[in-house]
């Protein structure tokens, strides 16, 4: 792989070690960067020219349920429980491999289209390993950095099924997939998106948990929604030892302070998608409650079946949603604001970079532009019109960033996106399959 010299930008690396650059350069040499200088001799190395672009680490989308790139729109006036009746019991039932397939390729380049290099794909409708090992490809050929978190589908029981919150994770399946997806190997690799006590009997999330464990994996679930299936669930795993840094919480709302502090104490992370939760019922999103324990979230877009893929876009609503709280919570007390903002940029763009790393346990490889780390980085151009002038960089990237100003992506080193064109071969045709997947699996259930 060409070295490639990314020369003149404003580098905003997100590790304090190295700092921010108001002119810099980043080398990349063989998937990996090798240096963050003010200038930088290269010889023979692609020179990409950076000025008027502002360079930073690659986003981190640490929750999406891509297999609805297809429903786009469709859940955006759905309460949760309309959304699990319409979509869970109902949309999710039509999914052929296929349709699998076209809309988590599609909703993996809408990610690199957005900034995102790395995406935590929480696939919960793989009925069958086929539906399984389409979503993979899809991962695979899209070139994007992803965790696959294999889940298990949510359908109503049928005569004589047992329901979904009764059934553990399927061992087999995960066995297949590790030799499929081996750990730290290649851009994909395999995390579980188990059901958790909110979702299913304590036996069932006993039994996942120390599944995940055996194997080493992530082990994401669900915490919010409709009402917890094991409310003493949390407790009991704590008692039996079974939570730990290996375990991921998304949304959180219905969990006690206390809960939240032995979570935090045992190294459990958090994956918020404030955007989704404010508007479909969950609730505000739990950022400050964190904050207090001396704990960060991470985000997620979590369903583009209501609202954009923008990461930008969901940082500042965790971003204004928690500053409202807190300014409405001084008032309270004290009549009056806080003296200044309660939450700066620079945090909430850890959020979207090395919290999301360090969720995934690639706080050593991704989230930062730190040399020997992975060469995932994006340049924003910094010179459009919504964004000029650029006075500081990084509260420009939080508060006016967006899709279209994301110029080029790298991801392990190759572009995947360039002059704000990505570099996918076939997007005409993916698209037109997408549409034609979105029509059929609405059309049979009335719903166009």
């Amino acid at each position: 792989m060409a070295a490639k010299l990314i020369r003149g930008g404003i580098v905003v690396s997100m590790d304090p070690a190295v700092g921010d650059l108001p002119r810099g350069d980043v080398l990349v040499e063989d998937g990996l960067i090798k240096a963050v200088a003010p200038s930088i001799n290269a010889p023979g190395a692609e020179v990409v020219d950076a000025s008027g672009c502002i360079v930073l680490p690659g986003l981190v989308n640490a929750h999406q349920h891509t297999w609805q790139t297809a429903l786009r729109g469709v859940a955006g006036n759905w309460t949760i429980l309309e959304y699990f009746h319409h979509v869970h019991a109902g949309l999710a039932t039509k999914f052929r491999p296929e349709d699998i397939y076209i809309a988590t390729l599609v909703g993996a380049l809408n990610q690199i289209n957005c900034g995102a290099t790395t995406l935590v794909d929480w696939c919960h409708n793989n009925p069958t390993p086929e539906h399984t090992d389409r979503a993979v490809d899809a991962l695979v050929e899209s070139g994007i950095r992803a965790a696959f978190f294999h889940g298990s589908p949510k359908p109503d029981p049928k005569p004589g099924q047992k329901p979904f919150w009764e059934v553990p994770h399927p061992r087999s399946e995960v066995e297949r997939l590790m030799k499929r997806l081996p750990a730290n190997e290649g851009l994909v690799t395999l995390g579980l998106a188990i059901l958790g006590p909110h979702y299913s009997t304590y036996e069932v999330a006993q039994q996942d948990f120390r599944l995940a464990r055996e194997f080493g994996l992530i082990a994401s679930m669900h915490c919010a929604g409709g009402e917890a299936r094991t409310p003493d669930g949390w407790d009991r795993l704590a008692a039996e030892g079974l939570l730990g840094d290996n375990n991921n919480i998304v949304h959180g709302q219905t969990l006690t302070d206390a809960q939240l502090a032995f979570m935090v104490e045992r190294g459990v992370t958090f994956s918020l998608t404030p955007e989704t939760e404010m508007t479909q019922g969950h609730g505000f999103a739990i950022t400050g409650r964190l904050r207090k324990l001396g704990a960060q979230p991470s985000l997620g877009v979590d369903l583009e079946s209501a609202i954009s893929g923008d990461m930008f876009g969901v940082a500042r609503a965790a971003l204004a949603s928690q500053r409202a709280m807190d300014n409405a919570a001084s008032r309270a007390a004290t009549g009056k604001l806080p003296e200044t903002s309660t939450i700066h940029c620079r945090e909430a763009l850890g959020w979207i970079t090395m919290e999301g790393a360090r969720m995934l346990k690639m706080d050593d490889r991704i989230g930062s532009l730190t040399p020997d780390k992975q060469a995932d980085l994006i340049l924003i151009r910094a010179d459009d019109l919504n964004m000029w002038p650029v006075h500081d960089p990084v509260t420009s990237v939080v508060m006016q960033a967006g899709t279209g100003n994301v110029d080029t992506v790298l991801v392990a080193g190759e572009f995947r996106k360039r002059h704000g064109k990505l570099l996918y071969p076939k997007l005409g045709q993916r698209k037109e399959e997408l549409l034609a997947s979105g029509r059929r699996i609405l059309g049979e259930l009335g719903l166009l």
